[in-house]
């Protein structure tokens, strides 16, 4: 098995690169929004039910890719109640489509992301919040102004987590988007099409180049929480 040179790749192979930095990039831009309101809500709120809530989103670490790829497809498909509802009025189908790829990876990362957010909103200090309470301030205003600012590094850490793993997801991407070059293979599947392929060249090309990028998201990320120690 030899290596492969970048400049050695046919300009074809550089299609799940960039299929997969979008993916990650707008699945990434999503789990932050639902990921820290999740987080604030399971540390903050008590509500029937949501101990089953936190388990859900718990689930995607739990589950085989495939199976967590098999209810989304269920969940989505054109057969589906969601599914003829975005096909129907918005003509959109996400089987079969990058943006089936991109909702693969938000459910992937979103425990990851979830359970960061949780984990710093609950170590405030909650006489803070109960202050700017008293002083007529309003939730909105609280989560803002507060609860955002002082919980950051766990947000920090999500966001990163989550990218690094939206970058590596496999198995319930190829379930939901499928293996189609050039529109939906992303890194993870085009390593497996050129393992399966004998394209061991190519293979080593992109399994070093993936785990560059997982291996420089994490320093980067360890970098910055180190200089804002000080």
């Amino acid at each position: 098995m030899g290596f492969i040179y970048p400049k050695e790749v046919p300009k074809v192979y550089w299609s799940p690169i960039y299929l997969s930095l979008k993916v990650a990039f707008y699945s990434t831009m999503i789990t932050a929004i639902i990921g820290t309101l999740l987080g604030w809500m399971l540390a903050r709120s008590d509500f029937v039910g949501k101990n089953i809530l936190s388990a859900i989103i718990t689930l995607p670490m739990v589950l085989p890719p495939t199976v967590l790829g098999y209810y989304l497809l269920l969940s989505v498909g054109k057969h589906s109640l969601i599914g003829r509802f975005l096909q129907e009025t918005f003509n959109i189908s996400l089987v079969f489509t990058w943006q089936g790829a991109v909702l693969a990876s938000i459910i992937v990362s979103l425990p990851l992301m979830v359970r960061a957010v949780q984990s710093s909103i609950e170590n405030i200090d909650q006489n803070l919040e109960n202050v700017a309470r008293t002083l007529g301030k309003s939730e909105l205003i609280i989560f803002f102004k507060i609860t955002l600012p002082l919980s950051w590094k766990g947000i920090v850490v999500g966001v990163v987590l989550s990218f690094a793993r939206a970058i590596g997801e496999f198995g319930a991407t190829l379930m939901v988007a499928g293996n189609i070059p050039g529109k939906t293979q992303t890194l993870s599947i085009a390593i497996y099409d050129a393992v399966q392929g004998g394209n061991y060249q190519l293979a080593n090309f992109l399994v070093i180049l993936i785990s560059g990028i997982s291996i420089f998201s994490l320093v980067l990320l360890n970098q910055f929480l180190d200089l804002k120690k000080w």
